[in-house]
């Protein structure tokens, strides 16, 4: 079958309008980041304030992300995103209106943004759902690469408008656009019609371990999920030490700024990959593409020359970028539909999750041991958990046995109402029998493998 009986993905209505909310809605989300910490500065001069408001968000999305999977499994997840995407165009603007007031409190801020947080953890899981409903199989590979890409881009000037805003209108104004993108984003998923398979309805805590059941059933999955969130925990470390080496040992401030750039720029040339270039066994790939995430870790350790250490983390971020799109085709086309949106909550979970460890572990490490031995061993741990993957049969056999994914592949890895189907029964991880599959959200997400993980097409 070649690719002229599978239209291009923007040519289908339901995709058209998901790439547009999140395109415009991620534009608006990459402006917050600086404006918080600017904003957050400004009115206490404090960074254990920042580190609250952070937190006030972090904690509920983690606490609340299985149950977000469980709605978004038993509910029609378009209209959770349609709701959730409200919440946090109020929280937003509230943040915002706040900000614009002669004196910001701290409270009305943290508050707003742990009900921004609650509304991302049942978000998030919907994502990858509502992209598994708009496009069949075949060119789900494409629409992936395609919002990677786009979100990606977006990040790149997120950055430079937040800074616009801030310096000539105030850190409210980035808000007020942040609210207004959620706001868009509702307004196009009024319009999006796409199929919903409920899931059969059950106690939550049945539902709860259905999900954690099929992630445990395929090697390919669970395996990958321990190599994304230990990725999650090395990017956390690398954040915290990377700029103090970088000014001090590197040439001073500049080297930072060229490789978070360099990063940027590598993520989205990774996403742009992924939609041209279909490995035959896609997921091994991806994951050694993870591993090359140990690179820019030992060229801070040992305090490599400048261009070295820029280029190996552009490199390292090229892999998260390639990961992405294909790790979310992937769980697309071997879930059940009834149960996608809990198996990447727990896949947002465990990246999100390890975020927090490395930021707390590294800086205690560094002033122990100093940075280098710290860096040198998350460079092992790195290497070891994804390249490891490698040996895992789940991982070596999706796409090898069958048509790479590719838009041109003729794949019947669409949605199905048969959960006994055989592609959702391939693999079995402790205790089952047979093989498959952060995020760096998966997604995300958002995402973030991890650093965000990983998925850069979910918004956080």
């Amino acid at each position: 079958m070649t690719s002229t009986h599978h239209p291009h993905p923007l040519r289908l209505p339901a995709f058209r309008l998901l790439f547009l909310g999140r395109t415009i809605s991620t534009l608006g989300d990459a402006v917050v980041p600086a404006a918080l910490a600017i904003a957050i500065t400004r009115a206490t001069g404090s960074s254990s304030a920042l580190a609250l408001v952070l937190g006030c968000a972090m904690v509920p999305r983690l606490l609340l992300l299985p149950l977000g999977g469980v709605v978004g499994d038993r509910v029609d997840p378009r209209l959770v995103a349609l709701v959730t995407d409200l919440v946090r165009a109020v929280a937003q603007i509230a943040v915002g209106l706040e900000l614009l007031g002669d004196h910001p409190g701290l409270a009305p801020i943290a508050v707003a943004e742990a009900v921004g947080g609650i509304a991302s953890a049942f978000a998030m899981p919907t994502a990858s759902p509502l992209v598994a409903a708009a496009v069949d199989g075949p060119q789900r590979m494409r629409a992936n690469a395609l919002l990677a890409s786009a979100v990606n881009g977006a990040r790149l000037g997120g950055p430079a408008l937040a800074g616009v805003l801030v310096l000539t209108a105030g850190p409210g104004w980035a808000f007020l656009l942040d609210g207004a993108s959620f706001l868009v984003s509702a307004a196009l998923l009024t319009r999006l019609k796409v199929r919903h398979t409920p899931a059969e309805r059950r106690s939550l805590r049945a539902d709860l371990l259905r999900g954690w059941s099929e992630v445990r059933s395929r090697d390919w999955y669970w395996t990958s999920l321990i190599g994304h969130a230990v990725w999650n925990g090395a990017a956390a470390v690398l954040l915290t030490l990377g700029p103090l080496i970088a000014s001090r040992r590197m040439g001073g401030e500049g080297v930072w700024i060229a490789m978070t750039q360099a990063a940027a720029f590598g993520v989205l040339a990774g996403s742009l990959l992924a939609g041209r270039y279909h490995p035959r066994r896609p997921l091994l790939a991806a994951t050694l593409g993870l591993a090359l995430y140990a690179l820019p870790l030992v060229a801070l350790a040992v305090t490599a020359p400048a261009p070295v250490t820029v280029a190996s983390y552009a490199l390292a971020m090229t892999g998260l970028g390639f990961l992405n799109p294909v790790w979310q085709t992937v769980v697309q086309q071997e879930f059940p539909p009834q149960v996608l949106a809990r198996v990447t909550s727990y896949d947002w979970l465990l990246s999100l999750a390890a975020a927090p460890l490395g930021y707390t572990l590294a800086p205690l490490a560094a002033d122990a041991w100093g940075s280098t031995g710290p860096l040198l061993v998350t460079a092992a741990l790195v290497a070891l958990a994804c390249g490891g993957a490698a040996f895992v049969p789940g991982v070596r056999r999706i796409g090898g046995t069958a048509a790479a994914i590719s838009p041109t592949a003729d794949l019947t890895g669409g949605p199905t109402d048969d959960p006994t189907d055989s592609r959702h029964s391939l693999e079995k991880g402790p205790g089952a029998a047979a093989p498959e599959v952060t995020g760096v959200s998966s997604a995300a997400q958002e995402a973030p493998v991890g650093a965000a993980r990983r998925d850069p097409t979910i918004r956080t």
